[in-house]
């Protein structure tokens, strides 16, 4: 892929490699171009030999991101990836780069912006950041890294929570249940994170890359479990009852899940 991206801006400097989606207008929501693109610049930083560290954060102060773009409607997705985006892709990507990735989050982390976050090696958060789920209430829901591994981060009772409730948690409230490793002021969010970097790129690459592999290899189990359940999502795209999450969402009313799914 050329360096000119359209969605993301990518910057290397002093070892570290930055990542940001270029979507302020669209709280940093994925479309299709930013999936593969956001995956593309993940190796072209992780196999860097120059780069010790990544960092993945989201333009402007209102969202790290909100997961998939709301004008994409997930029932005529027609790309590639088993629900129409490569999600499995940019997650893989996360884990497999030898090097940590670290989310650096200022405004909603929600959804698929919270499941990336959670996938990221270390999350440094600003006060003005938000956590959360929305899949059960847009009829979505990502079975696998976002369910399996975030109960392996905050635990199985606080897991079930987000995702049955789909409640928003503060930063202070996400770094209490292990959702961030630490919360700074805003105006200091970028100085924390280069410190965190800083500390990284002095240390030893090898030994890095073998710590992740190895914390990885634990959970490794997870990637098949999502393999399945992104293709039951699919099936499920297809119901009455996930169109009526999209339908309700851009239509501004409350969704009718139970009716559409006892008249499917």
């Amino acid at each position: 892929m050329s360096e000119a991206y359209a969605d993301i801006l990518y910057d290397e400097k002093d070892g570290v490699a930055t990542i940001t989606v270029n979507r302020p207008e669209r709280m940093n929501a994925y479309r299709m171009t930013t999936y593969g693109e956001v995956t593309d610049a993940l190796y072209r930083a992780g196999w860097n030999k120059q780069v010790g560290a990544i960092v993945l954060t989201g333009a402007g102060t209102r969202a790290f991101g909100t997961g998939g773009d709301a004008a994409d409607k997930k029932s005529e997705r027609a790309g590639h990836g088993t629900i129409g985006v490569p999600i499995e892709e940019l997650h893989s990507a996360i884990r497999d780069v030898p090097k940590p990735v670290i989310a650096k989050v200022r405004g909603y982390a929600i959804g698929g912006g919270n499941v990336i976050a959670t996938l990221c090696d270390l999350t440094i958060a600003a006060e003005s950041a938000v956590f959360g789920q929305v899949g059960p209430k847009v009829g979505s829901v990502d079975p696998g890294f976002g369910t399996a591994y975030l109960a392996r981060v905050v635990g199985e009772k606080k897991a079930r929570e987000l995702w049955y409730l789909c409640r928003r948690y503060t930063a202070a409230e996400a770094a209490a249940m292990g959702l961030v490793n630490k919360v700074v002021p805003d105006s200091e969010l970028d100085a924390e994170v280069g410190r965190w970097c800083a500390d990284i790129v002095e240390r030893s690459p090898t030994a890095i890359a073998l710590a992740k592999r190895s914390f990885n290899a634990d959970t490794e189990s997870i990637r098949g479990i999502a393999s399945m359940g992104l293709q039951a999502l699919a099936l499920y795209y297809g119901t009455a009852e996930s169109k009526e999450g999209g339908d309700a969402f851009r239509e501004k009313r409350r969704p009718r899940f139970r009716e559409k799914m006892l008249s499917g």
